[in-house]
């Protein structure tokens, strides 16, 4: 029997291709010229990796130029897992090189790299083309998340690895050129698995909730070996960038994967939106789409009013932690199933007003600040909304927003208004992309 996490949108495709002048429906914009690429788990031909997060790394690339869709492309990347079936544990410990590089796609210093959470960033050509591990210069020592963060007032690149084994948690900071000039531990009573993080203008804001690492699990060959503990703390750390000082917060029991924004407001207290599973809601979602071998399917978003959707989705949350009298405020903005919170990039870590999600068939844009919501069907399962800004664009949403939308063996680029979500254009891709993680948008310098 297929596991679930072989069919359907999950389904891998076979090869790689490329396709140039793809038909667009709509107007592309002129100064939309650059690169969409969005990575996903895309095992080969044949091969169970026994959970839907544990494929091979895939890139599917669309180049836009001059109105015009130039080409697409798929692309595996290239690591040594993929090459030479490396093992990531070796009796001298993990190989940091043997990773799968499946997650998101980042730009920083004109280096493109493809990222995974257990390993070292890969570097890409804007071809897809890998190029290989990096360490940056050999001072990179632990594994680096998928989702680091760009400030946007200097230009750093802020992000952190978690392991297994102490050091659990690494704090790191490149600098706007490139070169890695701050390693730092951060005390955690485990190993948990901490996918994301926040930064705000002077703050990192850590997320240590109760899904830890599980021995018993990897040494029975458990894909993905976390588990719920109900006695690890709920936490939130709010470190100073400065000082690397941790002011830790107890919360509900809750687990994040992905985080919206976060900022310092008037008062000086530090704001986290995020996507947020409650305990009951997160290990529906982790069971997934049970097959015969009990592996677990993908943590799914089902469309609004489907079946289990209260039972298995996030939804829109907001903290309010204020470092001087110790408080966490907790609230919900939403009570829709929701993933995937993008933000303006420009805004991270500064106080923003949109947020844009993807619930099922479809996306939704909120406005944070008064409560309001636009929901776009979009008639397909929709990956990430990507926000691109506009040239001079002085309002905060004035751009466009990019998704793969898939709708049984089609799939399109959809170019939506950020403002209205209306359609502006949609380009026709030549093949079905399975359903993936993150992608990013690189305009031509």
């Amino acid at each position: 029997m297929t596991p679930s996490y072989l069919q359907g949108n999950l389904a891998p495709v076979p090869d790689e291709i490329d396709a140039h002048d793809l038909q667009v429906e709509g107007a592309l914009p002129a100064e939309l010229s650059g690169r969409y690429l969005r990575n996903g788990p895309n095992p080969l031909p044949g091969q169970d990796p026994g959970h839907w997060f544990t494929g091979h790394g895939m890139l599917h690339g669309v180049r836009l130029r001059d109105g015009r869709a130039e080409w697409y492309r798929n692309r595996w990347v290239r690591t040594t897992s993929f090459t030479d079936n490396a093992p990531f544990m070796t009796p001298e410990g993990p190989d940091l090189a043997a990773v799968i590089a499946n997650t998101s796609v980042i730009r920083h210093s004109e280096r493109i790299f493809a990222l995974v959470e257990s390993g070292l960033p890969y570097e890409i050509t804007p071809e897809l083309e890998t190029v290989g591990a990096c360490d940056f210069g050999g001072r990179l020592a632990t594994a680096m998340t998928a989702h680091p963060k760009k400030d946007p007032r200097t230009g750093e690149l802020l992000f952190f690895g978690h392991g297994v084994v102490p050091p659990y948690l690494t704090y790191h900071r490149l600098s706007a050129e490139g070169e890695l000039v701050e390693s730092r531990e951060i005390e955690i009573p485990g190993a948990v698995m901490m996918h994301d993080f926040a930064i705000t203008e002077n703050h990192v804001v850590w997320l240590d909730l109760p899904v830890v690492f599980d021995m018993e699990v990897a040494m029975a060959g458990g894909s993905v070996p976390y588990r719920w503990d109900d006695a690890h703390r709920a936490r939130l750390g709010v470190m100073g960038r400065a000082d690397g000082r941790v002011r830790w917060f107890d919360v509900d029991p809750c687990y994040v994967f992905h985080v919206g924004n976060a900022y310092e407001d008037a008062a000086g207290r530090v704001v986290l939106e995020a996507a947020r599973y409650i305990p009951r809601n997160f290990q529906n979602a982790w069971a997934g789409v049970s097959d015969d071998t009990g592996a677990a399917g993908p943590i799914d978003v089902p469309g609004p009013g489907a079946e289990g959707a209260v039972e298995r989705g996030a939804s829109l949350y907001r903290w309010t932690l204020d470092p001087a009298g110790g408080v966490a405020k907790e609230e919900p903005l939403d009570d829709r199933p929701i993933e995937f919170p993008s933000v303006n990039e420009a805004r991270i870590g500064l106080p923003s007003r949109y947020l844009y999600t993807v619930t099922g068939n479809g996306i939704v844009k909120y406005n944070t600040g008064t409560g309001a919501s636009l929901l776009r069907d979009t008639g397909g399962e929709a990956g990430e909304a990507v926000f691109v800004p506009a040239e001079n664009g002085r309002a905060e949403d004035n751009g466009w927003l990019m998704s793969i939308v898939t709708s049984g063996d089609d799939s399109a680029l959809w170019v939506l208004d950020a403002g209205t979500l209306e359609s502006v254009a949609t380009v026709r891709l030549p093949r079905r992309v399975p359903t993936g993680f993150h992608g990013s948008w690189f305009a031509d310098a």
